[in-house]
């Protein structure tokens, strides 16, 4: 097929099917939402209650890490005899695989505070409440937002592997076209889920360039596993405790 004919099999899709790709599109992002809501609700609640623990938290990140590398597909397959087929099924699937970035994020994030910036908040007389949200969590946000971008695009791109199951989404159109053997309808559904997944990282850039107030320009990436998180790392002792004082 030449380039010529394959652009104008997708303008002819997209023509005559504007309704198809509409629907599979919305039902790939509202299955990508839901699954890193799920993520966020379970992996930071319980991120911030593993980092009071080192034990705890050791555990919990090396457990989480090593589930991981689970195959997104042997995830779905394991879910279908329990749950049956269709969007069940795959959302439990997808939040599965999105809490660990989220809970280890947030784990690492809340464990690698600072003492003296804890003690700092402590000694204004800032109740437990208050630290959390005017001191913890603002330094905490930079890493536990990498972790959350980090699950968006995975989630993004193995809500794909959902239409296996009969969850739809834009993996309808690749799997159509791979079973026709229509190379534009894999061009069509690959690029909507590499363009999706972009346009998630960089609106959640954004929005971490919105929310987080306190960062170190010198900030570096971290590598990822048991004993990392997913993303950047905190600022210096003195930053953190101009935090405080600010707050």
């Amino acid at each position: 097929m030449g380039t010529s004919h394959l652009i104008e099999k997708i303008i002819e899709y997209f023509r005559n099917k504007p309704d198809v790709y509409a629907e599979a599109f919305a039902t790939h992002i509202m299955i990508s939402a839901i699954c890193v809501g799920i993520a966020c609700a379970v992996g930071i609640p319980l991120g911030i209650a593993c980092a009071k623990s080192r034990r705890v938290r050791l555990f919990v990140t090396g457990v989480f890490s090593t589930l991981r590398i689970v195959p997104s597909l042997a995830v779905l397959f394991i879910c279908m005899p329990i749950f049956g087929i269709g969007l069940t099924p795959a959302l439990i699937a997808l939040s599965f695989l999105a809490i660990p970035p989220v809970l280890i994020n947030t784990t690492q994030a809340f464990a690698a505070i600072p003492r003296p910036v804890i003690e700092t908040a402590e000694a204004m007389g800032m109740t437990g409440g208050m630290a959390l949200t005017r001191v913890k969590f603002p330094l905490a946000a930079p890493l536990i937002l990498a972790g959350v971008k980090t699950a968006t695009v995975e989630v993004i791109a193995s809500a794909t592997l959902a239409a296996y199951i009969g969850a739809g989404g834009l993996g309808n159109i690749i799997f159509t076209g791979l079973g026709l053997l229509r190379p534009d309808l894999l061009i069509i559904g690959g690029a909507s889920v590499a363009a999706l997944s972009v346009v998630a990282d960089t609106l959640l850039s954004k929005l971490e360039k919105r929310l987080v107030r306190y960062r170190d320009p010198g900030m570096r990436p971290r590598p990822s596993g048991p004993g990392h998180g997913y993303g950047h790392g905190h600022g210096n002792t003195a930053k953190a405790a101009g935090t405080a004082r600010a707050a």
